[in-house]
């Protein structure tokens, strides 16, 4: 039997006109919530487990950043239910988590393959949900599947903690009220990295944008042009490139020819170690245009990006969420068990993910219930320490957090494979956040919590 034919077997059966108009207007999950959930919300836990759906890209080109991500999942998982040495539980600012479960129930996880593609990460999210009971959702390493899941948990009645979404849309026109999402953005991005950028390269330059065709790509590219064109540099062309592209060939050599100086990549995962590879293969590193140097900056940075780049990375400039070489207490604490654990340092992909889950338990704890609506309430404008990247805030009108940037480069000396990148600079809070109603964050509006009762 198909899943789709599943799901309708396993649909309440009702009779009658009025059970057919119903049926028609309203999504499966409304009408379960409705009809055999008296506590309020949809999925409340009724046994002595909570079961969390962790949705990543486990196939396409984000598929390393998804293997870290589980690996972070089941490290909190093994944290929450007191197992391990409890990780960033212990320098979290918080201390409503003890190591018992949440809320006295144990953790319970299925998972989920996006295949970075809209579509199959709505149906692996929509199956956690209604097959597996999901409370909540978390993962993701693109924000066009970000957006798509979000928008999907909002209508169902379930909290969605983003994993890797750097698109301004996210937390901007897309913004929904059941939605976290502790990673940064592309706003963010360009702020921190602009000034970087014109101290090093100069702010007479020209520069071309090669942009992954998807939301992402778009704000990446919009909020880059704009804070670089703010201190001086030109835009000489900005062309678009399909995610699903390995060979960036054909688009590289007309970069030699534009006149420019400069090369972005708005790419990431496995996009930009090829785009990068093939700039590198076309000598573009090489050369000298306008009396300059060629530069190349590729905005958003990952230790699996870099690794995956080798060499090619050396010196290029990028900005980055998380770093495992942080010294504080709380990044300490989570490189040392997920070292133990899986015998290398996590990425930022891992660290983002290992946070949400453990922001979303934390609430869970402080609200006292599973209500997603209690949860969504108890992380509105919450400030918080001690998970790596010192004070944070949940803003409370878009739900996005803020925190100090870091702005990092390709290591000219790797002393090993993980020893890839060095922080050059860590921007602080000030110098990244914007007003909610910042143009590049226009429309959309955050709407009211759905319990999904």
């Amino acid at each position: 039997m198909s899943e789709r034919n599943d799901l309708t077997r396993r649909r309440v059966i009702k009779t009658g006109a009025a059970a057919a108009t119903a049926a028609a207007a309203t999504p499966y999950f409304f009408s379960r919530a409705s009809a055999g959930n008296h506590t309020g919300y949809l999925n409340a836990p009724t046994g002595s487990s909570v079961t969390l759906g962790f949705n990543v890209p486990q196939s396409g080109p984000y598929a390393d950043e998804g293997a870290d991500e589980l690996r972070a999942y089941e490290l909190a998982v093994e944290h929450l239910n007191g197992g391990g040495d409890g990780g960033m539980m212990g320098t979290f600012s918080s201390k409503a988590l003890k190591g018992n479960g949440i809320l006295g129930k144990k953790v319970e996880y299925v998972t989920g393959d996006t295949q970075t593609k809209s579509d199959a990460a709505r149906a692996s999210a929509r199956s956690m949900i209604e097959k597996d009971g999901a409370i909540m959702i978390t993962g993701g390493s693109s924000s066009g599947v970000a957006v798509a899941v979000q928008a999907l948990c909002q209508e169902a009645g379930i909290i969605f903690m983003a994993g890797l979404t750097h698109s301004n849309d996210t937390t901007g026109k897309d913004k929904k009220a059941n939605g976290f999402r502790h990673f940064f953005n592309s706003y963010m991005s360009g702020a921190a990295l602009a000034p970087v950028l014109a101290k090093n390269y100069g702010k007479d330059r020209k520069a071309y944008h090669l942009t992954a065709d998807y939301n992402w790509g778009y704000t990446t590219e919009e909020a880059v042009k704009a804070s670089t064109e703010a201190l001086g540099w030109e835009t000489v062309s900005a062309v678009k490139t399909p995610l699903t592209q390995t060979d960036f060939s054909s688009y590289i050599a007309p970069v030699l020819q534009s006149g420019a100086d400069t090369l972005v990549l708005n790419h990431y995962g496995g996009n930009m170690v090829n785009s990068l590879t093939n700039a590198v293969q076309f000598g573009l590193r090489d050369k000298q245009v306008n009396g300059k140097d060629f530069q190349i900056v590729v905005p958003l940075y990952s230790r699996l990006m870099a690794k995956g780049a080798g060499a090619n990375v050396k010196g290029i400039f990028g900005s980055t969420n998380w770093h495992w070489s942080l010294t504080d207490e709380g990044s300490k604490a989570f490189v040392k068990s997920f070292g133990t654990k899986y015998g290398f340092p996590p990425s930022q992909a891992a660290h983002t993910t290992y946070v949400q889950t453990l922001l979303w338990a934390d609430a869970a704890e402080r609200a006292g219930t599973f209500n997603p609506c209690g949860i969504a309430e108890a992380l509105e404008g919450y400030k918080f320490d001690g998970l790596g990247n010192g004070a944070t805030e949940y803003r409370a009108e878009d739900h996005q957090c803020f925190k100090d940037v870091l702005v990092v480069k390709g290591k000219d000396n790797p002393t090993s494979e993980f020893d890839l990148l060095e922080i050059v600079e860590i921007t602080p809070r000030a110098q990244v956040e914007y007003a909610v109603d910042h143009p590049m964050f226009a429309g959309g509006d955050l709407g009211s919590c759905n319990p999904g009762a």
